[in-house]
């Protein structure tokens, strides 16, 4: 099976690349931004084209959330009309297409249970309105490809909130950390293993399904997780999202039903507690060696 990735250097990307390395069954074509600037109209088509893979992948997405109010055409750009392209590009190929997205998609308004698929879209910022146009146009293009929603990606690489917290953990020994935001940290390394099961199975079903980590939780109990993990003692004093604001809007809740991916693809939920000691101990040991 020949796979053909965009955004090779993310935090999904570079664990696709890191799973891919292990399995005999899987020929990938990785392409970064240098070798595919999905900023310009036809280099995802063009590639598509010359590559001729069975699936196709797109891990690139303009991620930088308040950077997103300001600079609304460039994620525009990456998140709705890229996606848009990608999926034309590999339906005329005959290529299977898998698009991440995110829940920020949804407005964050509690309603008393975790959110399906088909539950109301309404984004409360520029990147995930960007990124509910991007789902709804790679729909229109290839009705057969296969979006996968999730939410609060940690890694070993990149920007994210485990770094984040370790990384100020060096000089702080205290930290105020919002609690009214509810939602589910998944391993990048999970979401991975995920697109590569949605891959294999050649006549899985296409349309919106949610992948996130469990139990849920929220950004100030995750945050002492993450210093329980790195034996680090740091004082979380837990505040709301009012006394924290930032250019954009965040959702307050989006705990996602994870049922449908696990139905058609006997993909499960991670726990990401299993995952986050091992993860913490390697942003550690890799920031540490870095300074």
């Amino acid at each position: 099976m020949k796979i053909l990735l965009f955004g090779a250097n993310g935090q999904v990307g570079r664990e696709i690349v890191e799973a891919c390395r292990k399995d005999r069954d899987v020929r990938l074509i990785a392409l970064t931004r240098d070798k595919a600037d999905l900023s310009r109209t036809g280099e995802g088509a063009r590639s598509i084209g010359i590559e001729k893979p069975d699936i196709v992948i797109n891990a690139a997405a303009w991620t930088q959330v308040d950077q997103a109010e300001t600079q609304k055409q460039a994620a525009h750009r990456l998140n709705a009309q890229a996606p848009e392209e990608l999926a034309a590009a590999s339906r005329s190929n005959g290529a299977r297409f898998i698009h991440i997205s995110t829940d920020y998609v949804f407005s964050g308004e509690h309603n008393g249970a975790p959110l399906d698929e088909e539950a109301p879209t309404a984004p409360i910022n520029a990147y995930g309105a960007t990124k509910l146009e991007g789902e709804r146009s790679t729909l229109r293009a290839y009705p057969d490809a296969v979006i996968i929603r999730t939410s609060w990606v940690y890694s070993l690489y990149g920007t994210n909130f485990a770094r984040t917290m370790i990384r100020l953990s060096e000089t702080r020994s205290e930290l105020g950390v919002v609690a009214d935001q509810f939602g589910g940290p998944t391993p990048a390394r999970n979401i991975a293993a995920a697109c590569l099961s949605v891959a294999k199975r050649k006549d899985g079903a296409g349309g919106v399904f949610h992948f996130q980590g469990a139990p849920a939780t929220n950004w100030a109990d995750f945050a002492e997780a993450i210093f329980e993990a790195a034996g680090r003692d740091v004082k979380i004093n837990r505040i709301t999202t009012r006394e924290y604001p930032t250019p954009a809007r965040r959702p307050l809740y989006t705990v996602l039903n994870c049922s449908k991916i696990l139905r058609e693809y006997g993909v499960a939920q991670p726990d990401w507690r299993l995952d986050l000691s091992s993860t913490v101990r390697e942003i550690a040991t890799r920031d540490a060696s870095q300074k």
